[in-house]
């Protein structure tokens, strides 16, 4: 322990040492001389210091000197700067119960202009607060200026902008339906969907200008699901919910009050789903002479979730691949696509092993041909025996072709647009198996329209 402190001794010392020699010892010559010089010369300062013309040369010398630190700006607190304030609110002072303003920035620029120190008290005090005051004004259209209040009578102000021109309209009201969009739908759990949603009220009392009232095109309540916080089943009361009133071109109208500001609504959640099979569907053709001898897919059925009414209306989900120019078996991974309604399905990918063989064909006779799209109040049939059924060349492998039928071809006619009489019409086939491609024999036939 001894050691240390000789050793911290040793190096205070060492340090004193070297400000004693280089500084103090220094310093305390230069005074020591320039004492002995002003003794020894005291008497001839005093005479030139007497003399009338040398005062006045000093205080010219001093007034340049005092005239140049000014001129360059090396005295800074005597200087002006300029602070900005941007994006300072506009407070309105004017009867809101009869009158509507349009015109009125919501916020506005302070520029502050005086001495660094008056500038930080001005920032540091008061709210900095611009008024706008309409207190005694009635219906028309005006130029006024914004005022700025501030506790600082050194610092000087602009405002950008300083004047504006309003319109002051007598405020009216009426009603005006309801309705409502979801927002965040995407965010809820894929595996729910919104039932049924329903306002604790059909309207709204808006206020505003008549003009303003004359662009409203819709008032909607805007539901944050994501804020909602749905996790599950179930009817949830979702409160202070937001009203925005839009113009016809969308856009958002803001100088008018909605009564009430903010609404409840009962949101039913569901979780509807629904199996569906997997329909393998072909783009493209084969090589000339191949024809599909099977197509697997991984999975057979996949469960989705969404929307029941859309879901409903859907049969199949569907796998689609690329055929054309194909000349060998190939396995294919398939990324499903959700239709419209569908938010989460069980599977993403399957897997379609095609297979191919040799090319067969045969005619299938006796199909019968079926009108479609008929108008209102008329009837449809074949002009002959010849129009009614048809023969159709179908192409595709073998084991394919075996089984088929005429029940398994579909013949129809698209009698859109078509009124009463003899017309000539093009024929179209099809058959739910992809391994076969059906074509008919003839193109067209004629069919009799007539008033029922």
């Amino acid at each position: 322990m001894s050691k240390i402190l000789k050793a911290i001794g040793k190096f205070f010392l060492g340090i004193y040492s070297i400000i004693d020699k280089f500084i103090i010892v220094p310093i305390s010559r230069l005074i020591y001389r320039l004492n002995e010089l002003l003794r020894n010369n005291s008497g001839k300062i005093e005479k030139i210091l007497n003399r009338p013309n040398v005062l006045i040369y000093v205080s010219l010398f001093c007034a340049i000197a005092l005239f140049m630190l000014i001129d360059s700006k090396s005295i800074s607190i005597l200087n002006e700067e300029a602070e900005i304030l941007s994006d300072q609110p506009v407070k309105v002072i004017y009867n809101e119960e009869a009158f509507v303003v349009d015109g009125i920035p919501k916020t506005v620029d302070i520029t502050l202009i005086g001495r660094k120190s008056d500038l930080y008290l001005a920032k540091q005090l008061g709210e900095h607060e611009v008024v706008l005051d309409l207190s005694g004004y009635n219906t028309g259209t005006y130029k006024v200026k914004l005022k700025y209040n501030h506790n600082i009578e050194t610092v000087n102000y602009k405002l950008d902008p300083s004047t504006i021109s309003i319109k002051i309209s007598e405020k009216v009201s009426g009603s005006k339906s309801l309705t409502y969009d979801l927002l965040n739908e995407d965010k809820l759990d894929n595996k729910l969907s919104i039932k049924n949603v329903e306002l604790d009220r059909n309207e709204v009392i808006v206020k505003g200008s008549s003009e303003t009232l004359d662009k409203i095109a819709k008032v909607k309540a805007l539901i944050d699901l994501k804020a909602a916080n749905l996790t599950d089943k179930g009817t949830t009361t979702v409160d202070s919910i937001l009203l925005v009133a839009y113009a016809n071109d969308g856009s958002i109208i803001e100088n008018v009050e909605i009564v009430p500001a903010k609404i409840s609504a009962s949101i039913t959640v569901d979780s509807y789903s629904a199996e569906l099979p997997i329909k393998v569907v072909t783009d493209g053709t084969l090589t000339t002479g191949y024809a599909l001898s099977s197509v697997n897919s991984s999975v057979q059925k996949v469960t989705v979730y969404g929307d029941e009414e859309l879901i409903k209306e859907l049969t199949y989900i569907e796998a689609k691949i690329n055929v054309d120019n194909l000349n060998a078996d190939k396995s294919y991974n398939v990324t499903l696509t959700k239709p419209a309604g569908v938010k989460y399905m069980s599977e993403k990918n399957v897997t379609v092993d095609v297979k191919l063989e040799t090319e067969a064909s045969k005619e299938i006779s006796g199909i019968s041909v079926k009108p479609i799209n008929l108008g209102d109040k008329l009837k449809a049939s074949a002009a002959s025996l010849e129009d009614q059924n048809i023969t159709v060349i179908a192409k595709g492998a073998s084991s394919a072709l075996e089984k088929l039928e005429a029940k398994d071809i579909i013949a129809t006619v698209d009698l859109s647009g078509y009124t009463t009489g003899t017309h000539e019409v093009e024929v179209k086939v099809s058959t739910s198996d992809i391994r076969v491609s059906v074509i008919p024999k003839v193109s067209t036939i004629k069919v009799r329209i007539m008033n029922e």
